[in-house]
This record gives structure tokens, C-alpha cells and sequence, in this order.
């Protein structure tokens, strides 16, 4: 039992189930904007089941299927699959064990969900395998994390709003945005090894451009879905301030200086997402 909790312990420090922060707020602002208001605890809390355990299962997934790649990779040799500490059995048991619970929780909200799970498990599980298709596989994984704000409005309502899909796009430009940053960094090791990455393909310095320009899509996607809610003064604000952040996280890196992209990768993008969600929180309590 301690062997097993240990493998459990250190699959979560492979997986970095924290960085679930990312998505989660924008989960929890459709939550909150579906409710019009806050829901029973019992849909919050399989909403937070559902998303956590669908980004556990696509992450260890990620690390099983990306084993022999991480191996050979000097940034990523030492991941726990490589390095000896987890077996590829025991990491591809967990997944199906996360992926599991996801059903189980989207079972418990609605019948809609229920259905839709496989759809969405084809896009958590299938991202995997963009880099070996595609240049832009970083929209792939944009939209693994767009997907939460509409999948958690249908646990609520049982049905989608098409409003909801602005949110969605914001954040899948958002999340491909700062993919396509930290792909930067295995831009050589991808070219010898055949990966596509935007990086890879049209090199380091255009690649920023492409990151600038899917962050100020995400930047417009989201005033246009506070116009579509009719945000007011809190939720405006909330826009402007993840601008603001997204502008730093741009200025922590460059082209030529990628010492700061953990930062710019783990930090901002986990309080960008938070932010956003307080801000929203108050313009909805300010409404009452």
C-alpha cells in the first residue's frame, strides 16, 4: 500500500495536477454565469471532479504516450517515466482510473454530459498525437482547456448557450497562445526528432508573433463574451486587467531570452485565469 501511494504521489508531481488552476476558473465562471448564481455544492463539487480528474487522465496520458520522445529529450529525461521512478503500465492504469471518474462525474450532473464525455475525451487524449501531425497542434491543446467553460454551463443548464462559445474560444487562443511559447524551447529537439510545433516549423522569433497574435484573439473573444453577458463595471475591468497580465507575461520572455518562460508558462497563466474569475465573481455579486 505505501509502494502504491507513493507511485500515486509521484504521478502527481509528473502531471502537475495543480497547474488544473489553469482552466478551472474559466470552468467555474460558466458555473457561476449558467446559475445566475451559485449552484447546489453537489454540481460544484462534480463539476471540480469532472475537471480535475479529465486533466489528470489527458496528462498522464500525455507522459505515456510521450515516453520514448521525453527519453531522449534532455529538458524532459528526468520525467518520472524516463528516469525509472513510474512504469508506463502503472501510469496508463491511472489514466483509465482518472478517466473513470470523469465519466462517473459527468453520469452524476446530467444526461448531456454523460453523452458528450467521449467527445471529450477524443480531444483530451488525442492532443497526444497532434505534434506528430501538425504545426499547429497548440490548438489542440487550446481547445482540450476551451472546452471547460462550455462543458461546465452544460453540467448546469443541461443543455449550451451559444454565448458560452466566446468564452471557449477566448480561452483555447489563450491556452494554444502560451503553448506555442513553451514549445519554444524544444524547438531544436523537435525538428531532429520530426514533431511539428509552430517553433519548429517557422522558427523561434515567428512563433512569437504567432503567440502575440492568438493572446490579442483571446484578448477580443473575451470583451466580446462580456458584451455577449453584459458585463459591468467588475467584469470590464477583469478584461482589461488579463490585457494587463497577458502584455507581462510577453515582456518576461523574448526570442532571444527564454530563461523566464516557467514563469511566464506556470505563473501568470495560473493567476491570468484566476484574476479574471474573481473580477467576474464580483460583477455578478455587485448585481444582486
Amino acid at each position: 500500500m505505501a509502494g502504491i501511494l507513493h507511485k500515486i504521489h509521484t504521478t502527481l508531481e509528473m502531471i502537475k495536477w495543480e497547474h488544473s488552476i489553469f482552466a478551472l476558473p474559466f470552468a467555474l465562471t460558466a458555473m457561476l454565469l449558467a446559475a445566475s448564481g451559485l449552484p447546489t455544492l453537489r454540481t460544484v463539487v462534480w463539476i471540480v471532479a469532472a475537471m480535475v480528474a479529465a486533466r489528470s487522465a489527458a496528462m498522464a496520458f500525455n507522459r505515456w504516450a510521450d515516453a520514448d520522445l521525453d527519453a531522449v529529450n534532455p529538458r524532459t529525461a528526468s520525467r518520472a517515466i524516463p528516469a525509472g521512478l513510474l512504469t508506463r503500465k502503472f501510469v496508463l492504469g491511472f489514466t483509465f482510473v482518472a478517466v473513470a471518474i470523469f465519466l462517473l462525474a459527468a453520469a452524476e450532473l446530467n444526461r448531456l454530459t454523460l453523452f458528450l464525455s467521449p467527445l471529450v475525451l477524443v480531444v483530451l487524449l488525442g492532443y497526444s498525437y497532434l505534434k506528430r501531425l501538425t504545426r499547429f497542434s497548440h490548438l489542440g491543446l487550446g481547445l482540450a482547456l476551451g472546452l471547460a467553460p462550455s462543458a461546465a454551463w452544460i453540467a448546469v443548464r443541461g443543455s449550451l448557450d451559444p454565448r458560452i462559445l466566446a468564452l471557449t474560444a477566448a480561452v483555447t487562443f489563450w491556452a494554444a497562445g502560451f503553448d506555442v511559447l513553451y514549445a519554444c524551447q524544444d524547438c531544436e529537439h523537435d525538428r531532429q526528432a520530426g514533431l511539428h510545433s509552430l517553433p519548429q516549423s517557422v522558427g523561434i522569433a515567428e512563433a512569437f508573433h504567432a503567440a502575440r497574435f492568438m493572446h490579442i484573439a483571446a484578448l477580443w473573444m473575451l470583451a466580446w463574451f462580456a458584451w455577449l453577458f453584459h458585463f459591468g463595471l467588475a467584469g470590464w475591468l477583469g478584461v482589461i486587467a488579463v490585457g494587463l497580465l497577458l502584455l507581462y507575461e510577453h515582456a518576461l520572455v523574448s526570442p532571444r531570452d527564454l530563461r523566464r518562460l516557467n514563469a511566464a508558462f506556470f505563473t501568470m497563466n495560473g493567476v491570468i485565469a484566476m484574476v479574471f474569475f474573481v473580477f467576474v465573481s464580483a460583477d455578478l455579486w455587485l448585481r444582486r
